[in-house]
């Protein structure tokens, strides 16, 4: 099991339902628990230095 996170107000871009991607940093991607469709995440090089 892994530690997930809703990201609320967004809207999944295949399906247009609201409220219902999650997050997975663990993992490196968002899924749309409505139609299961998943987007792996990229991060920038500098993540968490620059203020």
């Amino acid at each position: 099991m892994t530690l997930t996170h809703l990201l609320d107000g967004l809207r999944c871009a295949t399906c247009q339902a609201l409220d219902v991607l999650w997050l997975d940093p663990v993992r490196a991607l968002v899924e749309c628990r409505e139609c299961g469709q998943t987007a792996l995440t990229v991060l920038a090089a500098d993540e968490g230095r620059t203020a």
